[in-house]
């Protein structure tokens, strides 16, 4: 198996190329195979690991994670299904090779995939702009009349005091954990946070969640939000929210977190509370290129920067945070540049999970944004205690959320809260992506017994919002 450090062939020559793309992340290979079809001489340039964030330390490793702590969690509730397996013990090192497993055969599918094309050089190396139209990758100058960036991002770290002198995890240092923490002190009350907080519970790890606003993951409804919490409070994660001015210290059993007149005591400490786009040492500068406050690359609605000829991909130009939102801008742009169609960002339907158990699948508005924007607006909710298909499978935690504009009949947003909600959202997300009214997805038929069947009912039961 290939490993992250393979060389690459050398850069052509005269360092000219049709197209460079500095990234291998979600949108950098796919865009390369593209371009390479129609006969483009491409360079992808690489500083680190093939395949970025989702297939390193990202959603590759950390849902083969979740799946493990999942069949951990589920023998351990063996009675309830007739069955009993005797105490269950996890060993981390297994896990955690899996996990790895996971990660190079993704990784190694990339390299051979690039590998392979004829017209597509793979240079490891870091780039820097040295103009509007050339990169230096260690020395070497490449021109190319397209520049494609798919940086990606990393953990944001705050100047918090004392967290210098402390060890601390990011989720890039938290997948490649190979042992059980004794306390996981999770720092940050968000889709990273509670994801690696209830799979290391489940792992046998006591855990805390410290969380600076007044619930958790804050952008979502305060309904959601108090679900989420009495999910992770039932299996016995303690959640501290409305913790304010933190301080990091060693201690004699690990690392402690003082909160005004509370202390945490862990053996490991995750710090996740967002992340930062990978563009600070670009030399963005040198090619007139703009970023925000932020350091988020500023594009337009098809992708493209400041300077014509740039385009900027994925995490980094704050457009979206998802594998699934940097596979579209690879999309749009190839639409716009290859296929002759007019393809915007502000078309596609925001839609999002988070992975806990059971899932949270999320797409366009929440309600509270909905109610924003002054609109009549139509509301329909359902526990998924009422769910065939949970409580068959003993899983009747959360609910179904639905809302839509009362005058146009078009759904606005929804979230589901519960078992298989990350896929059964999809019913919803396309019928906003296709922009039909409600009622066509009313009078579907679903499969029975499926948590998607309840969404016809769901939307039966939509009535006018009450303040």
């Amino acid at each position: 198996m290939p490993s992250s450090d393979a060389t690459s062939s050398t850069p052509v020559a005269d360092g000219r190329f049709d197209a460079i793309i500095i990234g291998t992340g979600q949108a950098g290979p796919a865009l390369a195979g593209r371009l390479h079809e129609t006969g483009m001489r491409v360079a992808i340039i690489e500083r680190h690991l093939v395949g970025g964030t989702c297939v390193n330390t990202g959603c590759k490793p950390t849902k083969t994670l979740v799946a493990s702590a999942y069949a951990a969690h589920t023998a351990r509730r063996g009675a309830e299904y007739g069955f009993s397996s005797g105490p269950i013990t996890v060993d981390m090192g297994v896990v955690a090779a899996r996990a790895r497993k996971v990660i190079l055969d993704s990784r190694s599918s990339n390299e051979h995939w690039l590998g392979g094309m004829a017209g597509v050089e793979l240079i490891r190396g870091h780039a820097r702009f040295d103009g509007p139209d050339a990169v230096v990758v260690d020395g070497v100058r490449l021109t190319a009349p397209r520049i494609f960036i798919n940086v990606g991002g990393r953990a944001a770290v705050p100047d918090m005091p004392g967290l210098a002198e402390v060890p601390y995890l990011t989720n890039s240092s938290m997948v490649a954990l190979e042992t059980l923490p004794r306390h996981l002190v999770v720092v940050g009350g968000s889709y990273i946070g509670l994801e690696f907080a209830q799979m290391y519970r489940r792992f046998g790890a006591q855990v805390s969640i410290l969380e600076r606003s007044d619930r958790l993951i804050s952008r979502e409804d305060p309904d959601v939000s108090e679900a989420v919490r009495a999910i992770l409070e039932a299996e016995g994660i303690a959640v501290h929210t409305g913790v304010s001015d933190m301080t990091f210290a060693r201690h004699a059993d690990g690392i402690s977190v003082a909160a005004g007149t509370a202390e945490v005591i862990g053996s490991h400490l995750l710090i996740a509370i967002g992340r930062r786009p990978n563009t600070d040492d670009l030399g963005l500068d040198k090619a007139g290129i703009k970023t925000d406050e932020r350091g988020y690359i500023t594009v337009d609605d098809q992708l493209q920067t400041s300077v014509p000829g740039v385009w900027a991909l994925g995490d980094c130009n704050g457009r979206g945070a998802f594998t699934h939102t940097a596979y579209n801008d690879f999309e749009i742009v190839a639409a716009n540049l290859l296929d002759g169609e007019e393809r915007r960002v502000s078309q596609r339907v925001p839609g999002y999970a988070l992975y806990i158990d059971p899932p949270l699948g999320r797409a366009g508005m929440s309600e509270t944004e909905a109610a924003r924007s002054g609109r009549p607006l139509l509301v329909s909710k359902r526990p998924m205690t009422q769910v065939g298909r949970a409580v068959e499978k003993g899983e009747t935690q959360g609910f179904m959320k639905v809302v839509a504009d009362a005058g146009t009949r078009r759904i606005l947003g929804a979230a589901i809260l519960g078992t298989g909600g990350d896929e059964a959202i999809h019913g919803i997300l396309d019928t906003m992506s296709a922009d039909r009214p409600l009622d066509d997805l009313r009078w579907a038929v679903p499969i029975h017994p499926t948590v998607s069947e309840l969404i016809p009912t769901l939307l039966v039961d939509l009535a006018p919002a009450t303040d």
